[in-house]
């Protein structure tokens, strides 16, 4: 019961996450009021810069959202358990995400994509935390595949749903007419590729609360933890800290983003950006802090739980840029570039296409890493896997000029190759922290970057302006390295992150062959 609600849970999640890449651009154009070229189907320049402003500006909202939602949910299932904390966050996310539709300007797209992630930040690490410990650790590396597959699994629901509804838009109309809703409100659910009512699909998993609350069984480490005291020190004073926290993200956005900050002078930048991150670094770990202080812990705990907890941070940082940064952007460049005169019938879908296939690769690359590197080791994976995401993602990025087939295969391998960590995670960040710690431990750990991720998906638009002006495409350029313009160069830069994350693997303690952590 417990791993069926945890991977409906990741389903849903990753269904809510994989729902703005596909509806964005109908929902901004539709809440903007622009319009496009009737022959071409291209907006003007203004309105795509408008458009991506806007969509950057919901992705960071999203990831900074999901970086608050982690620590508070993570709190939560510590103090509280974990059942009842994962019920919480569920039905955060669903009905948040259900009130889009009915939104009527972009900065309220931005505010509900917030909230929503609160729950999707959380819900993570809490079924990571319960099946590791209902299962006690047995079979750590297929566990932790199946997490990541479901939740990828939710990014293939959006695409199918998503071309399911344009097919039956006219019908559906008509039934929501007989059905006696007035002509207006017909005309805003289903206009613009119905993304309004995908909006009202986010709502389904309030339904899952119920079945987490009359079946599934509460994690009997955590039960023996509150049984010996050990939850006692977990306070909600402490949750003041992650609201000054939240504030120095909120000022991070600013800082990075090119509506408020154009013309800022790049030390202002650099020190802006330094102290806002030491705010969010310092008040998303004042809980543990706080707890750390309270508690009877043995000498060097703190400093182990702590070194370990921004190992983490650093470690989910890399992966979550290298995905926010470059592949999520994949849908709106295969709408781009299906944009042609004569297009096949079937480039109409490319954006759920590209998403379809890319979660594809996502569910088979998650199954298949933890199973691996729970036999090879978690420190070489995580660096093999930080290579192979560079390569896949440059293939991807710089081997495409236009959508069809091969853009298909391509956007397949770099899915599942960025969407690895997201089954190596679950499998190496419980095996950090001890179960007292372990729902905070790693919500932090695996929210945290997130805030990273945040300023990446931010300057993915300026990157692409600076690459456009910049690069002169020559005759004599190869084949294979075509089209480096805008948009996919932008990636391929962003995606330079995973070189880092090779040198940070050599920091990670192994924990091939050792127990879970009591």
């Amino acid at each position: 019961m417990a791993l069926a609600a945890a991977l409906l849970g990741w389903m849903f999640d990753g269904f809510e996450m994989g729902l703005f890449p596909v509806i964005s651009q109908p929902a901004l154009t539709d809440l903007l009021q622009v319009k496009a070229d009737p022959q071409t189907g291209q907006l003007s320049t203004h309105d795509k810069a408008l458009v991506a402003q806007w969509n950057g500006l919901a992705v960071a909202g999203f990831l900074i959202g999901a970086a608050t939602g982690g620590v508070i949910f993570g709190w939560l299932g510590d103090r509280l358990g974990r059942v009842r904390a994962m019920a919480l966050s569920i039905v955060t996310y669903a009905l948040c995400s259900g009130l889009g539709a009915f939104t009527s300007h972009p900065w309220q797209i931005v505010l509900i994509r917030f909230l929503a992630a609160l729950g999707m930040g959380g819900e993570w690490s809490l079924g990571v935390a319960l099946v590791m410990e209902v299962w006690s650790g047995k079979s750590r590396g297929f566990l932790a595949g199946l997490i990541g597959a479901a939740a990828n699994l939710g990014y293939a629901t959006v695409a199918v749903l998503s071309m399911g509804l344009e097919r039956i838009q006219v019908a559906l109309a008509h039934v929501l007419t007989d059905g006696g809703m007035t002509s207006e409100w017909v005309h805003r659910l289903t206009d613009h590729s119905a993304w309004r009512l995908l909006m009202v699909a986010g709502t389904i998993p309030a339904l899952l609360t119920f079945f987490i609350f009359l079946c599934v069984p509460e994690s009997h480490r955590w039960q023996e933890e509150r049984r010996k005291g050990s939850t006692a020190g977990w306070m909600t004073k402490d949750l003041l800290g992650v609201l000054i926290g939240l504030g120095g993200g909120i000022g991070l956005i600013a800082l990075w983003n090119p509506m408020w900050s154009e013309g800022l002078p790049w030390w202002q930048l650099l020190i802006g950006t330094l102290v806002a991150v030491a705010i969010v670094t310092l008040g998303y770990l004042y809980p543990m802090l706080g707890y750390l202080r309270r508690s009877a812990v043995e000498p060097g705990f703190a400093r182990l739980t702590l070194n370990r907890m921004l190992l983490g941070a650093a470690l989910s940082g890399v992966a979550l840029l290298g995905t926010w940064g470059s592949i999520q952007w994949a849908p709106n460049w295969a709408d781009a570039l299906s944009k042609t005169a004569h297009a096949p019938e079937w480039w109409r879908y490319a954006k759920q296409w590209a998403t379809f296939w890319s979660a594809w690769g996502a569910i088979a690359a998650s199954l298949i890493a933890p199973i691996i590197g729970y036999w090879m080791g978690r420190r070489i994976m995580y660096a093999l896997l930080c290579l192979l995401a560079m390569a896949a993602s440059w293939l991807f990025y710089q081997g495409n000029v236009t959508f069809g087939t091969w853009f298909l295969v391509c956007v397949f391998l770099a899915g599942g190759a960025t969407a690895s960590f997201y089954g190596w995670l679950p499998l190496y960040l419980p095996e950090l922290f001890p179960t007292r710690v372990r729902a905070t431990g790693q919500g932090f750990s695996f929210n945290f970057g997130r805030i990273l991720a945040a300023i990446g998906a931010l300057q993915t638009g300026n990157l692409t302006a600076f690459f456009s002006k910049k690069v002169d495409l020559s005759q004599s350029v190869p084949s294979f390295i075509q089209n480096p313009r805008g948009l996919p160069m932008a990636c391929t830069f962003l995606c330079l992150i995973y070189v880092l994350g090779v040198v940070l693997a050599f920091f990670a303690p192994e924990t091939k062959g050792k127990p879970l952590p009591d």
